[in-house]
């Protein structure tokens, strides 16, 4: 995979990209980041890739034409067997989930576009990118943290990224569930002791603990998810359990 991001500010993921997973899947050339400061394709004489809004307003815009034209030049630098999904970075996109990350990683290319100033020029939303993405309901400076999360976030699906195959696929949000604790030695610290079952070396029962405790722990934190999940019989039943001891309490 490559992910090509185009920012005003390149130097901010220099130490992301460095570090843990995303180091060592460049490393095992799982993946290729391109970092492309699109100031560098303004044809601006003062290379400004801002201006005021037509109409008046607080704040700049970015202009159309340096995102145009360094998204076209990293187009054309790819040899993809199918076209690159180009991602504008803004709060109006779609929220982003475990589900779209699953989704990208997918992709042979991604071109992620960091915004800045007040916004952009609304023919970059029209006519350059093929989706929006925001990372939460709340204003960042620019889009490079939202650029950071899908690239991490991306980047640890890959095959071969993680040392454990499995831990992406029973990551919080994999499964549709919050995950559930984890313990490891001593089992016995200070009087916290490691719950029995994990010691007991019984695979089915401690299979069973962890998915109840997915199901509390979801339930607690965040019962929403489970109104559109395909639940078992068993964790039906577990769930009721959970309503019933809050009526009682």
């Amino acid at each position: 995979m490559k992910i090509s991001i185009l920012t005003l500010f390149p130097d901010m993921f220099t130490g992301v990209f460095q570090q843990s997973i995303l180091k060592n899947a460049q490393e095992k050339n799982l993946v290729e980041y391109e970092l492309v400061n699109y100031r560098e394709y303004t044809k601006d004489r003062h290379n400004r890739v801002d201006d005021y809004p037509y109409g008046g307003g607080g704040g700049m815009v970015l202009t159309p034409q340096p995102v145009f034209d360094a998204v076209e030049a990293v187009k054309q630098q790819g040899s993809d067997a199918k076209p690159p999904k180009v991602i504008l970075l803004c709060p109006q996109g779609e929220r982003y989930t475990q589900k779209k990350a699953e989704e990208l990683a997918k992709e042979e290319h991604l071109i992620l576009i960091c915004g800045h100033y007040e916004g952009y020029d609304e023919r970059i939303r029209e006519h350059v990118v093929t989706e929006e993405i925001s990372i939460g309901d709340y204003v960042l400076t620019g889009g490079e943290i939202g650029a950071m999360v899908i690239a991490d976030s991306v980047t640890r699906l890959l095959p071969g990224a993680l040392g454990n195959e499995t831990s992406a696929v029973t990551d919080s949000y994999s499964t549709g569930l919050l995950e559930h604790p984890h313990y490891t030695r001593p089992a016995d610290y200070e009087g916290m002791k490691v719950p029995d079952v994990l010691l007991s070396g019984h695979h089915e029962r401690i299979d069973r603990w962890r998915r109840e405790q997915s199901l509390k722990r979801t339930y607690e934190r965040r019962p929403e998810l489970l109104e559109n999940m395909d639940l078992t019989k068993e964790d039906t039943e577990f769930i009721k359990k959970l309503k019933e001891t809050d009526e009682n309490s």
